[in-house]
């Protein structure tokens, strides 16, 4: 929809609840998906389903690196049997990750950097996922990464995956949520989640590259923690952030 103004929104829409946000956004456009990444994204499924009549109508998609931990795919089994909803297991293209693996092997990231791996098993499926939308619905917050999420808006025009041909428009309808104030609506609501939070673990990516954080420590150390702990982005949202 060529004629949504997602700076407007963003402006209009900044102090309004997620439930708000997300029930305009799936009344703007009918051709959106949730992206689900196995974590507390699963609010975002929560919240569409108190809004929208027919969930089999709602697309949820989530992106299987293959090199998730038991736990997630477990976890989005029982999303799915939870909310009766099929969510779509996005998958990277075997001949790009067989290329890489045989030319970089499977923990090269550990030496050179996550980029390359994230590039092949995520960016790539998310943009070829997203490019058979027209918006999306992330669970982003602006107190997951204080070095590049802080200016996450509730609403955008996705700079990385959107083209002038074909526009994307990106909704964050958590962006102004606390992590304290997603584990209430968990509670609150009996929603369920990764089990992998009762062992430590905040932010939950791959299993070679996520683990369990210290009291204290910012929800985004335990992933990538070999890296500079301000800047730890896959690539999924980095286009859009303000460094």
């Amino acid at each position: 929809m060529s004629t949504f103004n997602a700076n407007q929104f963003a402006l209009e829409f900044d102090t309004e609840s997620p439930k708000k946000i997300i029930e305009q956004a799936l009344a703007q456009f009918d051709n959106i998906a949730i992206s689900f990444s196995g974590a507390e994204d699963v609010i975002l499924i929560e919240l569409a389903c108190k809004v929208i009549k027919d969930r089999s109508k709602l697309q949820v998609f989530s992106l299987d690196t293959g090199r998730l931990h038991p736990e997630t795919y477990r976890f989005i089994d029982k999303v799915n049997k939870h909310y009766g909803i099929q969510i779509d297991v996005v998958s990277p293209e075997h001949q790009a990750l067989e290329a890489f693996v045989k030319e970089k092997g499977l923990f090269s990231f550990y030496e050179d950097g996550h980029q390359g791996c994230c590039g092949v098993r995520k960016v790539a499926p998310l943009r070829r996922k997203l490019g058979t939308l027209d918006a999306w619905i992330t669970g982003q917050r602006k107190d997951q990464s204080p070095g590049t999420r802080n200016q996450v808006p509730v609403a955008e025009n996705d700079q990385a995956f959107g083209t002038a041909e074909s526009p994307l428009v990106k909704f964050n309808p958590l962006a102004n949520w606390s992590s304290e104030r997603v584990w209430e609506f968990i509670r609150m609501f009996d929603v369920p989640y990764n089990e992998l939070h009762e062992k430590g673990f905040t932010s939950i990516g791959c299993e070679p590259c996520t683990r369990p954080v210290l009291p204290n420590q910012h929800e985004r150390e335990g992933r990538w923690w070999w890296e500079e702990a301000t800047h730890k982005e896959c690539g999924l949202h980095a286009g859009n952030l303000q460094k």
